[in-house]
């Protein structure tokens, strides 16, 4: 019997009522606010968490074919490149989207709504440039100073999240042409003996001066400062680090979530993409993922006093990122080496 006039209505009703949120292994929300969404909607929210930012999106590439997660949380402007060219997320505009300063939309093609952004910064150990009387850094070029020889700590770009964006910034601020490119800015950080680590645990918490290290200068977030005094329990009421905020010293990175082609039920990821623009989310992860909500509207915790944003952060778009990535870590590592 023909069938060719057959159709087959699905209601919103019928689509799925749960949604996999593919996610770095950094994310953290508070089970309340995640349930407040489930409640409102009818629905059923899981958390995969997938390894760091690069390894997420690469298991969300991989199965692109046969999605295993409805969204993806945590892609940023340092691989929103590579992500676009595999044609993983499908298009929104979140109504929220009003809410966001032009400054942090991350995506101008909408397959990416912002959520959050922050910024890597060298922190440094104020006591320990108060005992030994020297000023500290102001700005990338200061650490080129004989001044500041064997006093700085950084992470390996091909192994450290916050690594790979510190060398983002060096290449932002020195370029690669002229009289003084990046390359030569390592050439000397190296002369100077610049201490590498595998991963931001070891510079921070081994090597830095504030936890017992010889290094009173690592690569951090500008977040980091307001972390120690919020983690002090009110035994501190001040930070005993600070940021290096000179212009292109600090490197932005803005962070999004993507609606994955091939979710199961549209609408209601759209509805779960608006609740985390919106100010109950973004109010409630600062002090748990230490950024900066990208909704304007959103109030801070008091402790982000000690978090200033850099009036001129260092930038780079996510196509030269994406072009160039593999061959700037390639080429830091040549140099290292040397």
């Amino acid at each position: 019997m023909a069938c060719d006039n057959l159709s087959v209505d699905i209601t919103t009703e019928d689509l799925p009522r749960d949604l996999i949120i593919m996610s770095h292994d950094s994310f953290n929300i508070g089970e309340d606010v995640i349930a407040e969404f489930e409640q409102e909607h009818d629905a059923t929210v899981t958390i995969l968490k997938s390894g760091d930012a690069g390894e997420t999106l690469t298991k969300a590439i991989l199965a692109k074919d046969a999605p295993t997660a409805d969204l993806l949380y945590g892609i940023d402007n340092t691989f929103l490149g590579r992500a676009l060219d595999e044609e993983i997320f499908i298009e929104y505009e979140s109504p929220m989207l009003d809410n966001v300063p032009d400054e942090y939309r991350l995506d101008s093609s909408n397959h990416v709504m912002p959520v959050d952004y922050g910024f890597v910064a060298l922190n440094y150990h104020i006591a320990w440039f108060d005992e030994q009387g020297v000023a500290p850094p102001t700005d990338l070029r200061s650490l080129t100073d004989p001044q500041y020889r064997v006093l700085t700590v950084v992470q390996n770009p091909a192994t450290s999240s916050p690594g790979l964006a510190f060398l983002f910034a060096t290449v932002a601020a020195f370029g690669e042409d002229g009289d003084y490119t990046w390359q030569d800015y390592w050439t000397d950080l190296h002369e100077n003996e610049v201490l590498v680590t595998d991963g931001w645990t070891d510079a921070y918490y081994t090597a830095f001066s504030l936890y017992e290290g010889d290094r009173p200068i690592v690569v951090s977030y500008t977040t980091s400062p307001a972390a120690e005094v919020f983690f002090s329990e009110g035994a501190l009421t001040e930070p005993p680090t600070a940021n290096v905020l000179g212009d292109n010293s600090a490197f932005l990175q803005i962070e999004g979530i993507g609606i994955l082609d091939g979710v199961r039920n549209e609408e209601l990821a759209q509805q779960f993409v608006d609740y985390v623009m919106d100010r109950r989310f973004q109010e409630d992860f600062p002090t748990l993922m230490w950024v900066y909500p990208a909704n304007e509207d959103a109030e801070l915790p008091g402790v982000f006093e000690f978090a200033p944003i850099p009036d001129v952060p260092a930038e780079l778009s996510p196509e030269t990122i994406a072009e160039n990535r593999e061959r700037w870590i390639d080429e830091w590592t040549a140099l290292m080496r040397s």
